[in-house]
């Protein structure tokens, strides 16, 4: 069976075109995690209906990075849980927890800013 193309709505809201072939449902999709010094790009050939949570195990990235946590998870900053089905071209982001909050940071630079002046 030939390839047919349609498009759909991804979960960030823009039209994609999928190529679905019911004989390989096969989707194009990257998982992405960064650490300070090191980021990783894995481009995937996954099936369809293939989960954000199946797509991380897929891509090698637990192997690669062994102290890996995972915080949240997002689709093109989107944020989205692990059982999310992924689309063509989807973009699954690997979130790591915050080391400080962002408003304590914001409180302890207004303090010391008022104690500077």
């Amino acid at each position: 069976m030939s390839p047919t193309g349609w498009w759909v709505n991804s979960v960030t809201g823009r039209m994609m075109s999928t190529e679905y072939d019911s004989e390989a449902a096969t989707l194009v999709v990257e998982v992405a995690y960064a650490l300070p010094d090191r980021q990783l790009l894995v481009k995937l050939n996954v099936r369809q209906g293939t989960t954000v949570s199946e797509a991380i195990e897929l891509s090698g990235l637990k192997e690669e990075f062994p102290d890996m946590e995972i915080a949240e998870v997002g689709v093109f900053s989107r944020k989205v849980t692990l059982d999310q089905p992924l689309l063509n071209g989807d973009r699954v982001e690997i979130y790591r927890p915050l080391i400080a909050s962002p408003r304590e940071m914001r409180k302890q630079r207004a303090q010391s800013k008022k104690t500077a002046d």
